[in-house]
């Protein structure tokens, strides 16, 4: 029974019926029981819960947890403690190190930070609207955006409304050539009358009506001394060009600033170099070129998107975001270096973290790409931290070689990974099996036996064996297990519920309750998941089962990701989420089959881990908004933040594990967790050219309910077939297939709506016969 009597109670008294009477572990019954949703905990009950009020709330909803649920619980992402205020935007070509900061409510193009923490790009430009020259989206109120064209090309779009003009603003990165290595940004400006609402007439009625205005737009350069305006340009004291603007501009040399007054059905163009470049003939930025290079970045984009996986599922929000979100890790890396950020101190590389960028690329049928990254980090190194790292270099060559089968390039690196293999057979103490101490995280210093470093360079040792086919390679990793085994039976706390597993190992960390309340309790909750995630253990263990319940149980968990407070001031540390390390703890609750603590995890994530329509995450998100309209996120962008939603969609739709632990891949289930409203009558899910450990695999599931039916059509994996396949179909609330059938051939149906089509190969089209209870 996955409730204590404690959490039974608990889930009581909160209303929260279907997750006392159904445990957690359960996906469900094939139509899954009448839901009694409970009243939503305020943000000051959230914080001080044990539990994770909130996405036990979410379960408790008609057909489970949504988006919708989780957005309206909080302000979204906004601020950051930079000087510009608002989170930025990167605008970049893809892999490009040049990245312009675009401000978010639309104010600056690579507007000072005025702080060590981030760095200072290219020459600021602030944006002003109007005679009374207002910063564009000062007023939040009357800001609409930034949305991205299409839902998801990095083309930013916002508008801002002044009196009677609504002011328009348009900014992309050129994608290609000198303009590209220079890290040049395209802006343009519309403006058009606002709808002025007249007071009603005694009758009650009345009309809007639209006032036709000249709009004024103000570009300045935020620099000392003066620049220069020639032939279209403005250049620097060195005569080098850093922007050009069309012929609706004037230069205002006392304001070092454009200005352009306008009306209606005219656009105004600028463009703007983080790099100044020298030329030799100047021009303006003609309607003709802006267009050509706007449909020239579209078309760089889309062709991304297009030579990778592609997925639809009826709720176009999720497709706008892994779209928008793959478009995010091009746009951060950096000559192939998945870095973990972008302008600023994260700008760089970090082990564990930026191998969960690239393997979400791999996942996402971009292995190209992930082999140009994976060089990079069999590169990194850093002190203190040596067995943590080799762990994950081999798991990530072990990951790219089960989706790709590419021998040729495991053997391209061999110089690379040879050491780190090294590192792990000669690195452990001869009495303890163990590794030697080693820092228990980046932050924090103190050298601990560390069983996350134990256990990640385990599940590095034994995959990788298992990929080599080395048979005393495998036995060295059995061994190495049973002294982690032994090590965690000394160790852990079992005079506390739930046990308590350290990862200082030999009794030097002490049980955190909650974990919250501590800066190093608040660190075992981000370190914790990588353990679980090693799988050191063994599927469905107790040791497993510990960590998921210490986590659940004392304050480590909020709306599906991991809590973290620093205790340091930081800003947007204290109260806070750090949702990226929650990876490992949300892939296993999949594999556990708990599929709606997973999509709370999935829905939680995108509603409040990232800003709303353009998907930027941040490592640190504070839980306490600033004001009514936002909240504060630390140092974005962060790729592997934007890198775990693309791992949950994959995973909800697809997984492939090692079931029978044994470092080969050998499970394949299909479908096995998706949202119930996925499958409403008329919906359709689709997939295409989806790697796996197997092969790629495409399906498409077109839900019938009014004629009874719901019906996939799978290409099944042909590479190397797995040992087991399952498909699962998720009903709404109230509905549940009778009966499974293909080619003629009947197919047991278990309680959660999955069938075992191990047998079958190739194409298939399976038929599910469905029924209300209604």
């Amino acid at each position: 029974m996955r409730c204590t009597f404690r959490l039974f109670r608990h889930y009581l008294l909160g209303g929260l019926f279907i997750a006392a009477l159904h445990p957690r572990g359960n996906a469900g019954e094939a139509s899954a029981v009448a839901r009694s949703p409970a009243a939503v905990p305020t943000l000051e009950e959230a914080l001080a819960a044990r539990t994770d009020v909130w996405g036990l709330a979410a379960m408790s909803q008609s057909n489970g947890p949504s988006y919708k649920f989780f957005a309206d619980l909080l302000p979204p992402l906004l601020y950051v403690n930079a000087a510009f205020h608002y989170y930025p935007i990167v605008l970049s070509a893809p892999n490009n190190p040049q990245k312009a900061r675009l401000v978010s409510n639309g104010s600056a193009l690579n507007a000072r930070a005025n702080l060590k923490t981030w760095k200072e790009i290219g020459t600021p430009v602030t944006f002003r609207v109007g005679t009374r020259e207002e910063l564009f989206g000062d007023d939040l109120k009357r800001l609409n955006g930034p949305h991205l064209e299409h839902g998801y090309l990095p083309v930013v779009k916002l508008s801002y409304q002044q009196d009677s003009n609504t002011y328009e603003e348009e900014s992309f990165a050129a994608v290609t050539g000198n303009l590209a290595s220079n890290g040049v940004v395209f802006v343009r400006f519309g403006c058009r009358p606002s709808l002025v609402v007249p007071a009603l007439t005694g009758s009650g009625e009345g009309s809007g009506s639209a006032r036709p205005n000249i709009g004024e737009v103000s570009a300045q350069f935020e620099v000392p001394g003066r620049l220069k305006a020639a032939q279209g340009t403005i250049q620097n004291p060195n005569g080098h060009v850093i922007a050009w603007f069309d012929k609706t501009w004037q230069w205002v040399p006392e304001k070092n600033a454009l200005v352009a007054r306008f009306g209606p059905g005219s656009h105004p163009r600028l463009a703007f170099a983080i790099k100044s470049m020298r030329i030799e003939r100047a021009s303006n930025v003609s309607a003709a070129m802006y267009e050509s290079e706007r449909k020239l970045s579209i078309r760089t984009w889309q062709k991304i998107l297009d030579r990778g996986t592609q997925i639809a599922v009826p709720e176009p929000l999720v497709n706008d975001a892994w779209r928008a979100l793959i478009i995010s890790l091009f746009s951060i890396s950096s000559n192939h270096h998945p870095n973990y950020s972008a302008g600023n101190q994260y700008d760089r590389l970090y082990q564990a973290e930026c191998g969960d960028t690239a393997r979400a690329l791999l996942l996402w049928g971009q292995e190209n790409e992930t082999a140009r990254m994976i060089p990079s980090l069999l590169d990194y190194t850093r002190d203190k931290l040596r067995f943590h790292n080799a762990g994950f270099k081999l798991q990530l060559l072990a990951h790219y070689y089960w989706l790709t089968r590419d021998t040729n390039f495991l053997n391209s690196v061999r110089a690379k990974w040879e050491p780190e293999l090294k590192n792990i057979l000669e690195g452990r103490e001869a009495q303890s099996g163990l590794f030697p101490r080693e820092q228990y995280c980046g932050d924090i210093f103190k050298d601990v036996y560390s069983l996350n470093s134990d256990a990640a360079a385990w599940r590095g040792l034994r995959d990788f064996a298992a990929v080599l086919s080395d048979r005393k390679l495998l036995q060295e990793a059995a061994q190495f297990r049973k002294a982690i085994l032994s090590a965690v039976e000394k160790s852990e706390r079992k005079d506390v519920q739930p046990p308590f597993i350290p990862i200082a190992l030999f009794g030097e960390e002490p049980p955190y309750d909650p974990l919250t309340g501590s800066m190093r309790g608040g660190y075992w909750d981000l370190m914790a998941p990588y353990v679980l995630g090693s799988g050191v253990f063994g599927f469905g263990s107790a040791g497993e089962r510990a960590i998921l319940d210490y986590l659940q149980e004392r304050g480590g968990i909020c709306m599906g990701m991991i809590r973290f407070d620093q205790h340091s001031g930081l800003y947007a540390n204290g109260d806070a989420l750090d949702d990226l390390y929650g990876l490992r703890y949300s892939l296993k609750l999949l594999e556990l089959d708990e599929v709606d603590d997973a999509l709370v995890s999935f829905y939680g994530k995108l509603a409040q881990g990232l800003t709303r329509e353009t998907f930027v995450g941040a490592e640190g998100t504070g839980l306490r908004p600033l004001d009514e309209f936002g909240r504060p996120m630390y140092l974005p962008p962060n790729s592997t933040a934007q890198a775990v939603p693309l791992w949950l969609l994959r995973y909800l739709l697809i997984q492939d594990w090692d079931m029978d632990d044994d470092g080969v891949p050998d499970t394949l289930r299909l479908a096995f967790a998706t949202p119930r409203t996925w499958l409403a009558d008329g919906n359709r899910i689709k997939i295409e050219n989806a790697p796996t450990a197997f092969g790629p695999v495409s399906m498409n599931i077109v839900s019938r309910l009014a004629r009874g039916e719901v019906v996939a059509h799978i290409h099944l994996p042909s590479r190397n077939p797995p040992a087991h396949t399952f498909l699962r179909i998720r009903l709404p609330d109230g509905w549940h297939p009778t009966a499974a059938k293909c080619a003629g051939r009947s197919f047991p149906l278990d309680g959660s709506g999955a069938i075992d089509i191990s047998s079958l190969r190739g194409s298939v089209m399976i038929h599910f016969r469905v029924k209300s209870a209604g």
